[in-house]
């Protein structure tokens, strides 16, 4: 006990040479600024195998990045160029469409190695429920969900939608298909918030100002505007990427992000317009933000849901994700969808 006030003074002059030593605007503001690239090994929720264990050992981490290290080598050789074309509808072996194309390692930079916190590999970025997994979904959410995972049925080569007479089929209008897919939003809440990595295009640009933090996200170009002060719009005021306040507590930049529409990048998971993400922005070092987040919504989930990784500064550009320009993949779906209902009705037309 004697030497306690020591410890504490000690911790104070650490804290206060730390807070010192972090970039700062010229009000004196943490200085968030700067390129980030967000990829990582770790995934979003914890594998089971795991249970409520939050911390990785360092020789574990090290064997999942060697095995996706092998992994990487394993899947990236150089294609033969002289190699026969694969069979009608795809020779069934791993890969996109049974291998007849898509994307293939050359694309993915899902990230080189696993994250450490204050030192600490974690499991995964969820850390609140203590299982590291999202909670239980609510009806609503998994209602959600069924109606987004028909729209990534596999494709069988005929107008399924027409045989099981469905009223409304996947393809009848271009509004229902997936967000990502119309490139409105990137999947899996790259744009956020919360902000979470994803197969590629993980870097971020932040630009700060005294009123206003812009992130840019290379995925899909999409630049969430986050005002410091003010209030939320009225409740039918909805958008995309939610409508985000900031407020700064100490060094902490806090952003209160409300007034989503009813699919925003979270519906991949669930979510609906009654969403609500609390996220905290930290300058770590010069060459490091610490971000976190807390998830709400009661129609989606029975319990909220948090996390938190490390966004490493980096030397590389934010490149432009020109979605559409010269991207005919979704009036190409609109198309081959026309062409398996005439199929079918050709085919039914005559007894078949």
């Amino acid at each position: 006990m004697g030497n306690r006030p020591l410890v504490l003074i000690a911790t104070a002059v650490a804290t206060l040479a730390a807070a010192a030593d972090i970039p700062r605007t010229a009000d004196g503001r943490p200085d968030l600024s700067g390129v980030y690239d967000v990829a990582t090994l770790t995934p979003l929720e914890r594998p089971e195998t795991y249970g409520d264990n939050l911390y990785l050992a360092p020789e574990q981490a090290k064997a999942l990045e060697a095995q996706a290290a092998a992994f990487r080598a394993a899947t990236s050789t150089r294609s033969d160029p002289n190699r026969e074309a694969p069979p009608e509808g795809g020779d069934g072996s791993p890969g996109a469409a049974g291998n007849v194309g898509g994307y293939n390692s050359f694309w993915i930079d899902n990230g080189e190695d696993t994250f450490a916190i204050e030192g600490k590999y974690r499991t995964s970025i969820i850390h609140d429920p203590p299982n590291g997994r999202l909670p239980q979904l609510t009806p609503r959410g998994m209602a959600n969900r069924a109606v987004l995972f028909r729209a990534f049925r596999e494709n069988t080569g005929d107008a399924w939608w027409l045989k099981e007479q469905m009223q409304i089929g996947p393809y009848d209008d271009p509004e229902m298909r997936p967000l990502g897919e119309r490139c409105l939003l990137g999947f899996g809440s790259t744009s956020g918030p919360p902000m979470l990595p994803v197969l590629y295009n993980n870097v971020k640009r932040v630009v700060q100002t005294p009123d206003h933090v812009m992130i840019l996200n290379e995925m899909v170009h999409d630049a969430r505007i986050i005002r410091i002060g003010g209030e939320h719009p009225p409740a039918h005021v909805r958008k995309w990427m939610g409508d985000s306040i900031g407020h700064w507590e100490g060094d902490t930049l806090v952003v209160d992000t409300t007034n989503f529409r009813d699919k925003s990048g979270l519906y991949l998971y669930g979510a609906t317009e009654d969403l609500h993400v609390v996220e905290r922005f930290e300058r770590v070092d010069e060459n490091t933000l610490h971000y976190s987040f807390t998830v709400e919504d009661p129609s989606a989930w029975d319990a909220p849901w948090s996390g938190e990784y490390p966004w490493p500064a980096t030397d590389t550009s934010v490149y432009e994700y020109a979605c559409h320009e010269a991207n005919y993949a979704l009036g190409n779906i609109m198309r081959g969808a026309r062409l398996l209902e005439a199929d079918y009705e050709q085919a039914t037309a005559g007894g078949e």
